[in-house]
């Protein structure tokens, strides 16, 4: 039955391309892939490039963070964690938890201090987003921090893999990190430029700026909206 529905998916997305409404990006590296986490939460990622000395970080994990135990599990790495809403915080603090999954209560952003982050329509759904949306709910203020300062603050020198779920802060974060010349081996992003207040141009142009900068794409979602990199060697 999931082939059918990524095969119908996979359709829509080709269809939504011709119209110029959606992106087509053809894999430009080869590795090894494996599929993590809950239906709804999965990413593809490169196993050969992690280890149990490896780091991983994850952006925005609402209330669901199969992925992250499923890394933990099968390569004993640790994971930090981060999100900075209300609602994930409580539901993490909720959980029982292996010591190698470390949860920080903050976000990322493209500069340091708070922000307000816009509750979804929805009241059924935890994630929040820093674009402006209509929204009957008030929007809450937290604290977020540029990755080379989490970096900085956690003594790390290098990320072995980088998720970032993050509602369509990804282009806010991306250039920061480009910018600061982070090494990431793999980097896991989930783009929004289906949200109206996004377009596809603004992933086109995020695509454009990874690969300039080394980024090779392994992996995308049939939906279209999950992308997974790894870094080509210097």
């Amino acid at each position: 039955m999931s082939v059918l529905h990524n095969s119908g998916r996979h359709f829509k997305r080709l269809l939504r391309a011709a119209r110029g409404k959606e992106l087509w990006r053809n894999i430009e590296s080869r590795c090894e892939t494996l599929s993590l986490g809950n239906e709804g939460a999965s990413w593809c990622i490169c196993p050969t490039m992690l280890s149990e000395s490896s780091d991983a970080y994850s952006f925005g994990v609402g209330e669901d963070i199969s992925f992250d135990l499923e890394l933990i599990r099968r390569f004993r790495l640790h994971v930090h964690a981060f999100d900075p809403t209300p609602r994930s915080i409580a539901w993490v603090h909720s959980q029982t938890l292996p010591r190698e999954f470390v949860f920080h209560t903050y976000g990322v952003a493209g500069a340091d201090g708070m922000r307000k982050f816009a509750p979804p329509v929805n009241p059924a759904y935890v994630s929040h987003t820093m674009l402006q949306r209509d929204t009957p709910w008030p929007a809450i203020e937290v604290p977020v921090r540029r990755l080379s300062v989490i970096l900085n603050s956690l003594g790390h020198e290098k990320i072995h893999l980088l998720k970032m779920d993050i509602e369509g802060a990804e282009y806010e974060v991306l250039p920061s990190l480009l910018d600061s010349r982070i090494l990431v081996d793999q980097l896991l992003i989930e783009f929004h430029h289906r949200w109206p207040e996004v377009g596809v141009e603004k992933t086109s142009r995020a695509l454009r700026e990874l690969k300039l900068s080394g980024y090779r794409i392994f992996y995308v979602s049939p939906s279209g909206e999950e992308y997974s990199f790894r870094r080509a060697k210097s």
